[in-house]
């Protein structure tokens, strides 16, 4: 294998370079994350208003889950 060197600001602009080819060719992989990240948001604040010690049943629980995601999209 050889070795390159490359300088910092080099590798800087190859690094930005790259990070907006990615944001600018793949929307999709983007759009995954985001709408993963919201999905996750939104089981934690339902878990979160769900502390009241207070117990309900499963179907009622995913109720309220996909009311959340469905109001974070």
């Amino acid at each position: 294998m050889k070795t390159i060197t490359i300088e910092r600001d080099e590798l800087k602009e190859l690094i930005r370079e790259t990070f907006i080819n990615v944001l600018t060719q793949r929307k999709d992989l983007i759009g995954n994350v985001v709408i993963e990240a919201m999905e996750d948001i939104g089981l934690g604040v339902a878990m979160q208003e769900g502390r009241t010690g207070k117990y309900i049943d499963n179907k009622e629980f995913l109720k309220k889950v996909d009311k959340k995601i469905k109001a974070a999209k």
